[in-house]
């Protein structure tokens, strides 16, 4: 099954422009489709990579950064339209 997933992270910190960008940087070095927005990120792929990558990816940041709030929006259906 195919996803489509829209991610927001929220990190709870003044300084928290790094974090989110060491967060694209880490989902951009997988196999799955990532695309960065201003608002949130894009994230296409089959659905056991899609959820191990967020799962091992929101770890990551927790015990990298702390306290953050992630937000998801998760789709089943098509590939994104080109």
């Amino acid at each position: 099954m195919y996803l489509s997933v829209q991610l927001s992270c929220y990190p709870l910190k003044d300084d928290y422009k790094q974090p989110i960008r060491d967060l694209i940087a880490r989902l951009e070095k997988t196999n799955l489709e990532v695309v960065a927005g201003r608002m949130s990120t894009e994230i296409f792929g089959e659905y056991d990579e899609v959820m191990s990558v967020l799962s091992d990816t929101m770890k990551w940041s927790f015990e990298t950064y702390g306290k953050s709030v992630f937000v998801a929006k998760i789709m089943a259906g098509d590939r994104r339209p080109r």
